[in-house]
C-alpha cells in the first residue's frame, strides 16, 4: 500500500491518495478500520503529524470517520442521490407520492422533530413572500434520518392566510405532502427556485445531524410560486454534506 512515487505533492497527501485507492479497491470496506497513527509512522516512514494529517484528509472528505478511542473508520453510510428536479415534479407528489421517494429507493426513511407552530414572519422571509406586516407564517420544521443517519433538517414557511384550517398546519400533512395540499387550496406549485450554498456546521448544527468533525453542510433554499408568479412556500434546509450527492439531470 506505500506509495514509492516520487512527486511534488505533500506526504500526508499522498498517504491519504493511498489509503483512498484501497478503499476504492475493496481492500478496506464500508465500516472497516483503517491504519491507525502508528501503522501509518512505521509504513511510511513519517511523522505522527504528518500520518495524523492523511487521516484527517478522509475524514474531511467524508470518506471516513473517527470513532472516539477506537480509530478511524471507512465510513459506511451510502450517500443520498438527490434528484432534484425529479422529485419536485407535478407526477410525483401531485400522484400522492412523497418527494423524497424519487431519492431513497427502498431505504428507510424517518421523520423526526416535527414541529408546527404559527410565528412572525422573518424579514428574509416576509419580503419573499410578499406580506404585509402584520401577516404570519405557518412555520414547520423537521429532521430527516435516512438508515439511522440524520440526513437534513429543514423549516418550510408557508403564508398563514393560504393555509390556516389545512393539513399543512397539522404535523402529518397527509399524502403527497404539501404541495399537493397547496393545490387542493387553489395555490398549486408550479415553479421552483432552488439556491446552493455551503460553510461549515454550527457546533448545533454538527450535533443534530451527528456529522464527522471538518464535514460542511449544504443549504439549500427553495422557493414554490403557484400561478402568476406567487411564492407560496420557502423551505430553508441545511444537509450533511458528506450524505449526499446532488443530481441535476435536464434536456438541453
Amino acid at each position: 500500500m506505500a506509495n514509492t512515487d516520487s512527486d511534488c505533492r505533500p506526504k500526508y497527501q499522498r498517504i491519504a491518495d493511498s489509503l483512498r485507492e484501497a478503499i476504492k479497491s475493496g481492500e478496506y470496506g464500508p465500516g472497516d478500520r483503517l491504519p491507525g497513527e502508528n501503522e501509518l509512522m512505521a509504513t511510511y516512514g513519517v511523522a505522527r503529524m504528518t500520518a495524523r494529517q492523511a487521516l484527517s484528509v478522509l475524514r474531511d472528505e467524508g470518506v471516513a470517520e473517527a470513532r472516539k478511542g477506537a480509530g478511524v473508520f471507512v465510513r459506511a453510510f451510502r450517500p443520498l442521490r438527490r434528484r432534484g428536479i425529479q422529485r419536485l415534479s407535478q407526477e410525483q407528489w401531485g400522484s400522492g407520492r412523497s418527494i423524497w421517494s424519487a431519492d431513497i429507493e427502498n431505504r428507510a426513511l424517518e421523520v423526526d422533530q416535527v414541529t408546527v407552530s404559527e410565528e412572525a414572519a422573518p424579514d428574509h422571509i416576509s419580503t419573499v413572500l410578499d406580506l404585509d406586516d402584520e401577516e404570519t407564517v405557518c412555520v414547520r420544521r423537521r429532521r430527516f434520518v435516512l438508515d439511522g443517519k440524520p440526513v437534513l433538517f429543514a423549516t418550510s414557511y408557508l403564508p398563514t392566510s393560504v393555509v390556516a384550517g389545512s393539513a399543512i398546519t397539522q404535523e402529518d400533512t397527509g399524502p403527497g405532502g404539501t404541495y399537493a395540499r397547496l393545490a387542493e387550496l387553489g395555490y398549486k406549485p408550479v415553479h421552483f427556485r432552488e439556491e446552493i450554498r455551503s460553510r461549515m456546521p454550527s457546533k448545533d448544527e454538527a450535533a443534530q445531524l451527528s456529522m464527522s468533525a471538518g464535514t460542511p453542510v449544504i443549504l439549500l433554499c427553495r422557493t414554490a410560486f403557484a400561478n402568476e408568479g406567487r411564492p407560496v412556500e420557502i423551505n430553508e434546509m441545511t444537509l450533511d454534506a458528506a450524505s449526499y450527492i446532488l443530481e441535476y439531470d435536464f434536456d438541453a
